[in-house]
């Protein structure tokens, strides 16, 4: 009769955890998220019917004070204009191709040590293009426009102009806007 009892308390206790794994399951469900083609790598999740990414995710700064337990997200407007000569351009033929990149920054709503632009090929190669420490005279709104640049578009495909900011002077650069050049035959 002992062996029955403790049986019966097992079989109970078992049974309030697998439905407290169930329950929890229900409210926090993994999900696949998407971002404008690119599947976010860690996905996201829903909890209680609200959906949470990672930050990191939306290419912005993001810093962390464990003192105050704040997450601040810095992503001002960042509008990229690419000039060959006085041109306006965005497709281009594979080749080489002399052409400065103009960046209007609005909205910046703290303090960054430098800005840089990039570019990246369709294979995933960076090539740094100019940057800029921005030191104490900086501005919530500035233009940047990089010297002539000259860049071999070796194959078709879709090459990124990254504009980066670096938040402090130990910081790494992280991406805030990108303008897409394609190269065609």
């Amino acid at each position: 009769m002992r062996n029955w009892k403790k049986i019966l308390v097992c079989v109970f206790a078992f049974s309030l955890m697998g439905s407290s794994v169930m329950f929890a399951d229900s409210v926090s469900q993994k999900i696949r998220v998407w971002i404008n083609g690119q599947e976010v790598q860690d996905g996201g999740y829903v909890i209680d019917g609200k959906t949470y990414v990672p930050i990191r995710e939306f290419n912005g700064v993001v810093t962390y004070d464990g003192d105050s337990n704040q997450v601040k997200f810095i992503k001002p407007n960042v509008h990229i204009f690419l000039f060959k000569g006085d041109t306006v351009f965005g497709n281009v033929n594979k080749g080489k191709l002399k052409f400065n990149v103009f960046c209007q920054v609005d909205s910046l709503s703290e303090n960054v040590s430098s800005v840089k632009v990039a570019i990246t090929d369709p294979s995933g190669n960076v090539k740094d293009i100019q940057s800029q420490d921005l030191g104490s005279s900086q501005k919530d709104n500035f233009w940047f426009r990089t010297y002539d640049f000259t860049y071999d578009f070796k194959v078709a495909g879709k090459y990124k102009v990254g504009f980066y900011i670096k938040a402090s002077k130990n910081a790494d650069y992280e991406l805030v806007a990108e303008k897409v050049i394609t190269a065609l035959n």
